[in-house]
């Protein structure tokens, strides 16, 4: 049958606002530096052809230009789909072409656009296109997945070749064999169609024609021929290369995978599926064209023939010939990758082979002119022809009629191109041979669209004759082959689809835009603009679209959109008769005349084009091009109704939509009075409008004329109505009812859309009425009495139509209401769960479940037992019909699945005040782990603030803010001294009561000249007082070369970086200045002998200390790091030091291994140590197999024995040697601490090797061994047979050498000619590294029979150390712990303190420093100063000799070093002060390395400014122990026995511990109460301390909680026995615990005591706190603004505000304040107001009532309980109880003036019964005596019609104020709410 199609006349439907279109590229192009905006070009081939003068060189180039190459341009929109996330708006594509140039821009109507991608090509870009590639994916066997990956490309057409662009980075260029026409996208790739040449069409023996059609599955796969398949009885063997010069392809789709061709000699279209060629199918293409020629292959029965393979004698080639010397070319056979041919499946290629680029040789020389490349020889593979000649007309692929068979043509051995495609045809047009000519035209469109009941339809548009041909297709069974059944002719100018509404835009050919849904005519479209007038000339003639063969409709034509089509098809046939639908004049009369003549001056729609989604493009004749939105058709009724040009009112919509709504459930409107005065309503309720626009002294006759009562009956009220039983919605009507009503309900809930509800009751009660359901009728009277009593027809539904209505399971005769279901929860009374619509109830759902949550204490409320408080309605309880119409709820309730504190401010105040209840109780105690959202939720900004992981350094407001220490020198100086970086808010918190970090910056400052006082003595000559100055400046630089490893210390991690700025590096100024002339002193004068290379390793040093100010989160990668190398060679010693800082703080591993080798391939000693050391630190643990190969190159011992010697420097052989200990520590790796082992006793070798600094080796080697086997013990898994701890005691106490082997023995087999050691072992050289290397292997095993090995021997201070740290619970922070460890024989035998007892005390002393690291212990500290102070007592001792000067400064410096340990980061005042008297001290034994060790005590001390402390876990031990080796260097370069680079090492023992809480609302830092409670161990019990933040935390595994102590601010527990990670990460981001101070308090730095707080302000008066506050003082307290700006608009004494409102205003803020409550502010001002309205007693609703009964059941449910559960509600004070007095007094008077009412209605009645007449008389009858006196007008009428019913006049003045009171307003039996308020 064919399709209804109607033409509408006075409908129009309104397009979006009309936006002026420009393609984005187009400016983007224009400020590109192309090719066409340069005046010259570096390449000028044509210049240099014509001349090599100047002037014609430019006329060359300029030539080579073409006006037409730089005007073409082009441009595809497309929805956006690039990264396209779930919850992103809609956007859209372009990409756009112009000369060289391809741009890809995003955009949308909310976004401006932006370049996503842009590409400049070599040649002009003839052709850009979108195309999905799928790769293939592997599994990990390296078989083939069936799934594919797709890869979103862009790809553009050049003449020679595709560049391929992907959307991940990827960039690909596939040269072109051949010149191509058009390239088109696919679901598998691209196609490409070859463009054909002159001799194509000309048959010729030799050549017959070639491939016209290829495909690329991949930019790496080879070029190849598609094949066809037509239809036909031998489907078998007719599959053929697509050879057909005469087809065109116009179109192409990847859903459905279909190609549209156009025959130019037939002029027909063709559709063709386009998929995967199978395995038959090719062996079949193969067989064919290696079967010889002649055979009867070519002779079947349908006449097709197989093509071959020909040695051709020549090819058109632009050149006149391609090869060489002017002779043919000779072509030979050119294989395919053999992949391609084995592949199991034809979906699946192997991509493994790299592209034959020659494959395609002969073609690429044939039809490329632009590619200048040598000459190939090789055969054309696709030289193809058809054998025998074949009639035309089946299909558009065979070969012309004219080819002729050339059988006796040789063929040599040929392997063709396998192909990947077939096309198979499905449809081509069946053309008569009568119109042949007349529709040979090609369509210039084509596209796929689809109607409202999912029909779809392949559209092409034929301009010549102006129409749309509409062919429907539908898929078959097996889903491989679409079905054809029927062609529709539309006449079209243009059409475009628009796919969001089912729908496409036609343009007709009078200029009119038409809407059509598939083949049928929806409505005009009008455009909002001046254009209108001309764009919307129209001819009132329909067009009815012509059926070319019968449609055939499914049975199940798609459910959803059944609806749609008929209301399109009843808009149809009624649409000259219809009365309500069709009556408004749409738009200027003028638009509409009859003919189609346009003004030549006014623009007209020349066409359409880039329709995206339901946005298109309208191209006017002038040139201007607009863009137009269609908006979404649901109902074309509703539609045609509301999208009348101007656009209705809110009202308006309302009205149009209940007018639409109700016809279709067959009401008649017009006769309903509610319904007919609807639209001439301004406000949104009807009625409420009707009673204020009479007149006064109308009475009730404007009431009744309303609802067409005559004045004679007027009393008859109830009008007889009939529903007409046939329309759509009928049927549905008891289902749409229940889904108002529900929809009713969650209006309720929304204070926002409430006012819709007295809107939508007028409806619910008419329906109400109609099906006889009187409860929810009451209902209704009871939310709204004063509007329901207005309403009182109802409309008859015949009984015998009432069967067809389909009655819903979950309408119900009692009415859901959400109310009276929360009112019951709260009195705890069961409930049956509330019914709710998924996706429109969703505030009902969240309510209900957070009542069952908070208030019944249902855990599983919102999981499992959902079920028991809700009732979910699906699509099957009702039809489907209301299914669609969910549309209309879902438009007018707009609500998130989410629930925030916005959405809580919209909930009505009773309902929402539970909620508040549990918001603000887990406000109090929230936990440290809840997510973003739910912190949001209860207000809790501090822990919203939290999970934004800002750093102090990253706020802009926390870091340059104010400082709290003055700056002590100018602010040149403080950038030169590297330490500006510390942040002085946080500092000036910690230390607030003195300068100590400005005294820490003084003494650690090496940027400035040093001071050297120095007083010229009489007898010294000038010369020698100059060398004196210079030998003083010799002391003092060795002070200042030892400040750089303390400054980065001090400096640690506080800087981040600005990625396009070098990192400062504060010079080493090793110069001085001479009191009092200021005179310059200098080193380099030559009076006296420096060491040479003295500022090495200083230098080193100062980079380090530069590096190590890096944050670990900073941003930097390798062009930056590489970006810092200095070019002055002086300065690559710092830059080597600055390399290993950033492996120390993890930023080494971005550096690229190019740079790496680079950096190590320059020999230079400085920075492979410092990187060595540096990625060695960065990859900590790892087992990097890279950085592993990296080290061992620099160990000989790692080497193979027959590998090359390499001449490595003896101090990067010491760094490699660590740095495998750092990157295999703790991993037991065997083979490495085999090697290691063997190292710490390596023998000195022949010819000086080995001979000198043995001792860092050895000991090197013995740390790395301890790294290695880090903790271990005696569980070495695998090491057993190395005996290691054995052979280890044997380093420590020397004896005969254990004889070496395997690759050892090799290479220690010759002995030194230097070193006469014998086969004995040096325990010098070996000792201290094995002590270290046992000692680390057994750290904190308490083993005592390998404690027992490291018995103290004399002058040791090694196996001290040791032996206390194996035994590591032994150590007690008590002097007699430290004097336990002296030997009781050498306690005994000496009067004094010996060396060896020296050295022993200082090996305790370190150990109890390391096991208490970090710690601040009082009693470790306490014990280090006590003997600190022994020793300085000691060395005060003028007999003091040298050498025991020396070994005391030494034992003091590693007892300074061990208190910096305990106390690292605290920056105690008492180690200060020792670290500047030893500062000072320069002369005598005072060398570099006793500074050194003093600066690195006080780095520790003051550790990254204090927000740093140190570890004791076994990785932090191990590289303390490594950095505080105590055998400290004599001078600058001494590396004897302890490399000095290891020193930084101590960084790796840092971690950040300091916690700094940050006001939420001044992001200050601030100070706040801190509880911490420290785990139950077997020294001490569970104990809790307070501290006062900011502070440094103990290690985190000593802790179970900290928490943030009221009552200054709000409560945050962390609770670290689950877990420690959140702690840690807020450590990590600069210990930022954001903390929100409570309203009515002030920070401790503003009242240390809490004296000034608004409570205690309070209680300090002899008042209440109400009346002692003040408003005006409210900002001091509290930053919330809402209860800022109510204090000073309503709590300042003003005119018109009374002072009891005033004192009431104020007891509410001052309630909201102390209760830290701000958001019951307008609770209880709702309160307030709800009881003000009832006293006064102009409620319109009920509403109030109902939230005032909430409000007093959830206070009575608290009182209930336990009188002492009213401190649990936050309404706490006497407000409540005042309030819900005053309800009961006016609820008690309203009881009472209702009781006096009923015995005067009873009184009434009874007369009424006594004197009633019979209708004979002529009296009123048997109808009501109310509804008879009702209708009086006055007095005097009151009177006449009571003498008629006999009414005694006493009972009649009675009734007076209530039948004449204004407020009665209509018939109503049941009296308004105003008659009770009197």
């Amino acid at each position: 049958m064919s399709e209804v199609v109607y033409e509408e006349t006075a409908t129009m439907i309104a397009a979006g606002d009309l936006q002026l279109f420009v393609p984005f590229g187009r400016e983007h192009c224009r400020n590109h530096p192309n090719a066409f905006n340069l005046q010259l070009r570096e390449l000028q081939p044509a210049s240099e052809l014509w001349s090599s003068d100047g002037a014609a060189g430019l006329v060359g180039s300029l030539q080579e230009v073409s006006l037409q190459e730089r005007e073409r341009e082009s441009w595809q929109l497309r929805k956006g789909c690039t990264g396209v996330k779930e919850d992103e708006a809609e956007f859209e594509e372009e990409l756009y072409t112009a000369g060289n140039m391809a741009v890809w821009s995003q955009g949308s109507r909310t976004q401006a656009s932006s370049v996503y991608k842009a590409f400049t090509v070599d040649s002009p870009v003839q052709q850009a296109l979108w195309c999905n590639f799928a790769v293939p994916q592997n599994n990990n066997d390296g078989t083939v997945k069936l799934s594919e990956e797709v890869e979103q490309t862009v790809c553009i057409v050049q003449s020679s070749c595709i560049n391929v662009h992907t959307v991940t980075g990827k960039d690909f260029i596939s040269p072109l064999p051949f010149q191509v026409s058009n390239v088109w996208a696919t679901k598998f790739g691209l196609l490409l169609e070859r463009k054909n040449a002159a001799n194509d069409t000309q048959p010729n023996p030799p050549g017959e024609p070639l491939p016209t059609v290829f495909s690329m599955l991949h930019p790496l796969d080879e070029i190849a021929p598609i094949v066809c398949k037509p239809p036909g009885p031998f489907e078998g063997s007719r599959v053929q290369y697509v050879s057909d010069s005469n087809m065109k392809m116009v179109f192409t789709c990847c859903q459905p995978s279909i190609v549209v061709s156009y025959d130019t000699v037939q002029g027909t279209h063709t559709v063709w599926a386009l998929r995967k060629v199978t395995d038959d199918e090719r062996s079949l293409v193969l067989r064919c064209l290696t079967e010889p020629a002649g055979t009867p292959l070519g002779l079947m029965a349908s006449g097709f023939l197989g093509s071959h393979l020909r040695n051709t004698s020549h090819l058109d080639s632009p050149g006149g010939s391609g090869g060489g010397g002017g002779s043919p070319l000779h072509y030979s056979t050119l294989h395919s990758h053999p992949s391609r041919i084995m592949t199991s499946s034809p979906g699946v290629h192997s991509r493994v082979h790299s592209p034959n680029i020659s494959n395609m040789a002969a073609l690429s020389r044939a039809h490329s002119p632009g590619m200048a490349a040598p000459s190939y020889s090789g055969a054309s593979r696709f030289n193809t022809s058809f054998h025998s000649p074949s009639p035309r007309g089946h299909h558009g692929l065979l070969p012309s009629p004219n080819s002729t068979a050339n059988e006796s043509v040789a063929m040599p051995e040929m392997e063709p191109i396998i192909p990947d495609l077939c096309v198979e045809q499905l449809w081509s047009e069946a053309v008569s041979a009568g119109c042949h000519r007349e529709m040979s035209s090609q369509a210039s469109k084509v596209f796929l669209t689809s109607d409202l009941c999912e029909n779809h339809y392949l559209c092409f548009l034929v301009e010549s004759h102006q129409h749309l041909r509409c062919v429907k297709f539908i898929e078959s069974n097996d889903a491989t082959q679409l079905i054809f059944p029927s062609v529709t002719t539309i006449p079209a100018k243009d059409a475009a689809p628009l796919q969001n509404i089912d729908a496409m835009l036609v343009l007709e050919a009078c200029g009119s835009l038409v809407i059509y849904t598939g083949i049928t005519r929806v409505s005009k479209v009008h455009l909002p603009s001046p254009l209108s007038h001309s764009i919307s000339l129209t001819n009132q003639l329909p067009y009815l679209s012509t059926p070319v063969e019968t449609v055939s409709t499914p049975a199940n034509a798609g459910n959803r959109h059944i609806h749609r089509l008929n209301e399109v098809k009843e808009c149809g046939v009624n649409a000259l008769h219809s009365n309500v639908f069709f009556r408004l004049e749409v738009g200027n009369s003028s638009s509409f005349i009859e003919d189609f003549s346009f003004q030549q001056a006014t623009p007209f729609i020349l066409s359409l084009r880039d329709p995206v989604c339901n946005r298109v493009t309208l191209e006017l004749s002038s040139g201007v091009m607009l863009r137009i939105c269609i908006p979404e058709i649901v109902l074309v009724k509703w539609y045609n109704i509301y999208n009348a040009p101007g656009g209705p009112s809110a009202h308006a919509e309302w009205s149009q939509f209940v007018t639409c709504f109700m016809t279709l459930m067959g009401y008649n409107t017009e006769r309903l009075a509610w319904t007919r005065h609807l639209q001439f309503e301004v406000p949104l309720s009807p009625v409420i409008a009707a009673k204020k626009a009479r007149p006064s002294d109308g009475g009730s006759d404007e009431v009744c004329k309303m609802h067409n009562v005559n004045n004679d009956n007027k009393y008859m009220y109830l009008s007889s109505l009939k529903l007409e039983s046939s329309a759509s919605l009928f049927p549905h009507i008891p289902a749409l009812f229940g889904v108002l009503h529900l929809l009713y309900q969650e209006l309720q809930l929304d204070e926002l859309h409430r006012a819709r509800a007295s809107s939508l009751v007028c409806l619910l009660q008419q329906l109400a009425r109609d099906l006889q359901l009187e409860e929810y009728v009451d209902l209704y009277w009871r939310d709204y009495p004063s509007l329901i009593s207005c309403f009182m027809e109802s409309c008859i539904i015949d009984q015998a139509v009432i069967g067809q209505m389909h009655r819903p399971s979950f309408l119900s005769s009692n009415p859901p209401c959400v109310f009276k279901w929360l009112s019951s929860c709260l009195r705890g009374e069961a409930s049956p769960p509330f019914p709710y619509l998924p996706g429109i109830c969703q505030r009902t759902k969240l309510l209900v479940l957070s009542y069952a949550l908070y208030i019944i204490g249902d855990d599983n409320a919102t999981s499992t037992n959902v079920w028991k408080y809700l009732l979910k309605l699906s699509a099957g309880m009702f039809h489907s019909y209301t299914r669609c119409w969910g549309f209309w709820t879902k438009a007018a309730v707009h609500q998130s699945a989410s629930f925030t504190l916005k959405d809580l401010e919209s909930v009505p105040f009773g309902v929402a005040l539970p909620i508040r209840e549990a918001i603000y109780r887990c406000r109090e105690q929230p936990s440290s782990d809840w997510p973003e959202e739910v912190c949001l939720l209860i207000g809790r900004q501090d822990l919203t603030k939290q999970a934004h992981k800002m750093t102090l350094a990253k706020s802009k407001s926390v870091g340059s803010g104010f400082s709290l220490v003055p700056p002590a020198s100018s602010e040149a100086d403080e950038e030169e001294d590297g330490m500006l970086d510390i942040i002085h808010e946080v500092t000036g918190l910690i230390w607030s009561q003195d300068l100590r970090i400005q005294e820490v910056r003084r003494l650690l400052q090496s940027s400035r000249p040093v001071r050297v006082s120095v007083v010229q003595q009489p007898e010294v000559s000038d010369h020698e007082y100059i060398e004196e100055k210079e030998n003083k400046l010799l002391q003092l630089c060795q002070r200042t070369m030892a400040l750089p490893v303390g400054r980065g210390l001090f400096t640690l991690f506080s800087y981040h970086p600005v990625p396009t700025e070098p990192l400062p590096v504060p010079k080493l100024n090793l110069t001085g200045r001479a009191p009092p002339r200021n005179t310059m002193v200098d080193l380099n004068s030559g009076n006296i002998d420096v060491p040479p290379n003295m500022t090495n390793w200083p230098s080193f040093h100062n980079g380090v200390a530069a590096g190590l100010k890096i944050a670990p989160a900073s941003q930097v990668d390798s062009a930056w790091i590489a970006y810092n190398k200095p070019k002055s060679p002086e300065l690559a010693n710092e830059y080597a030091g600055f390399l290993m800082a950033l492996g120390l703080n993890g930023h080494l591993t971005k550096l690229a291994t190019l740079n790496i080798h680079d950096y190590l391939t320059k020999g230079h000693e400085m920075t492979s140590i410092g990187l060595l050391l540096g990625v060695s630190s960065a990859k900590l643990g790892t087992m990097d197999m890279s950085i592993t190969r990296l080290l061992s190159i620099h160990i000989p011992a790692l080497l193979p024995p027959t590998s090359t010697e390499l001449d490595v420097p003896h101090n990067v052989q010491v760094a490699a040697v660590i740095g495998i200990g750092l990157v295999y520590q703790g991993t037991g790796h065997r083979h490495n601490a085999e090697v290691l082992l063997s190292e710490i006793g390596r023998p000195p070798g022949p010819e000086m090797e080995y001979c000198t600094d043995r001792e860092s080796y050895s000991l090197a080697a013995g740390l790395a061994l301890g790294m290695v086997c880090l903790g271990h013990g005696s569980n070495l898994i695998g090491m057993t047979d190395l005996n290691v701890p054995e052979q280890l005691y044997q380093y420590m106490v020397g004896g005969h050498r254990r004889a070496q082997a395997g690759a050892s023995r090799e290479r220690h087999k010759s002995p030194s000619y230097q070193i006469k050691e014998g086969d004995t072992i040096n325990v010098d050289v070996t000792c201290p590294g094995a002590t270290l290397a046992l000692a680390m292997i057994y750290l904190k095993t308490n083993n005592r029979s390998i404690a027992d090995w490291l018995k103290p021997p004399d002058t040791c201070v090694t196996p001290t150390l040791a032996r206390c740290i194996i035994m590591w619970d032994e150590i007690l922070p008590n002097t007699e712990w430290v004097k336990s460890n002296i030997p009781q024989v050498r306690k005994c035998t000496d009067d004094g303190i010996t060396d060896s007892q020296d050295y022993i005390t200082a090996g305790a002393c370190m150990a109890l420093g390391l096991r208490f690291a970090g710690s601040a212990n009082s009693d470790a500290f306490d014990c280090l100063y006590e003997f600190a102070k022994t020793f300085m007592k000691m060395m005060s001792f003028a007999g003091t000799a040298a050498m025991g000067y020396y070994n005391l400064q030494t034992c003091l410096s590693m007892i300074l070093l061990s208190m910096s340990m305990v106390m690292a980061g605290t920056g105690n005042l008492k180690v200060l002060q020792l670290c500047r008297f030893f500062h000072k001290r320069t002369g005598g034994e005072m060398n570099y390395g006793f500074h050194m060790a003093h600066h690195m005590a006080l780095g520790l001390l003051f550790l990254g400014g204090g927000r740093y402390t140190l570890s004791t876990s076994n990785s932090a031990i191990a590289a303390l122990l490594c950095a505080l080796y105590p055998h400290f260097p004599a001078h600058s370069t001494d590396n004897r026995y302890h490399l000095q680079a290891l020193r930084h090492l101590a960084v790796l023992a840092a971690e950040p511990r300091l916690i700094v809480p940050v006001d939420v609302d001044s992001l200050k830092p601030c100070y706040a109460l801190l509880e911490v409670t420290y785990k139950e161990t077997k020294w001490y019990n569970e104990t809790t301390v307070e501290l006062m933040a900011p502070t440094l935390l103990p290690e985190l595994h000593l802790l179970k909680q900290v928490k943030v102590k009221g009552p200054r601010y709000w409560e945050l527990s962390l609770d670290l026995s689950k877990e420690t990670q959140h702690l840690k990460s807020i450590l990590v981001r600069d210990g930022v615990l954001y903390v929100k101070l409570r309203a009515g308090q002030l920070p401790y730095k503003d009242d240390p005591q809490g004296w000034k707080s608004l409570l205690a302000t309070a209680v300090s008066h002899r008042n209440s706190g109400v009346t002692a506050f003040k408003p005006e003082a409210i900002s001091t307290f509290t930053s919330e603004p809402a209860l800022i700006s109510f204090a000073e608009f309503f709590c300042k004494t003003s005119e018109g505000l009374k002072s009891d409102s005033l004192m009431l205003f104020s007891a509410m803020l001052y309630e909201c304040v102390t209760q830290e409550c701000p958001e019951m502010l307008p609770t209880y001002i709702a309160i307030e107001q709800a009881v003000g309205a009832l006293r006064q007693g102009d409620l319109q609703q009920t509403f109030p009532l109902w939230q005032l009964r909430l409000v007093v059941e959830l206070w009575d449910g608290r009182m209930l309980r336990s009188p002492a559960n009213k401190h649990d509600t936050l309404l706490t004070s006497e407000f409540l109880p005042v309030m819900k007095n005053a309800v009961d007094v006016v609820l008690d008077n309203w009881l009472q003036d209702f009781n006096n009412l009923a015995s005067e209605i009873t009184t009434l009645a009874g007369l009424a019964s006594c004197n009633m007449r019979v209708n004979a008389d002529g009296s009123v009858g048997n109808d009501s005596v109310l509804c008879f006196l009702a209708g009086c007008n006055s007095f005097a009428d009151l009177l006449l019609r009571s003498s008629q019913l006999g009414i005694p006049l006493r009972d009649l003045l009675r009734l007076v104020p209530i039948l004449l009171s204004p407020a009665s307003g209509s018939q109503s039996l049941l009296f308004p709410l105003q008659a009770f308020s009197s």
